[in-house]
């Protein structure tokens, strides 16, 4: 990579500090789509209107998913620790 390259990428980073809410926000994303897609599979089957049922729980599903993340990685991190040995 050239140093004009290296230089444009560091600069549309974010800060490392942001690291957790970036992940959270990743994780929601693609966690409640994928929910969205299997939950409204299997409540009304795969119809003419499946995508935009999936849409409208997406919806309500992401932000919820978000917070949730926010709260509960914490905890996770921590059972982990207690359940992995380091190295």
């Amino acid at each position: 990579m050239t140093a004009a390259i290296e230089k444009n990428t560091a600069r549309r980073r974010l800060p490392k500090h942001v690291s957790p809410y970036i992940f959270a926000l990743y994780m929601a994303t693609i966690m409640a789509f994928l929910m969205s897609l299997v939950i409204t599979f299997a409540e009304f089957g795969i119809g003419p209107h499946y995508m935009e049922n999936v849409m409208n729980a997406y919806q309500v599903a992401m932000p919820a998913a978000f917070v949730c993340i926010l709260v509960v990685r914490p905890i996770v991190v921590r059972l982990v620790g207690l359940t992995v040995h380091g190295h």
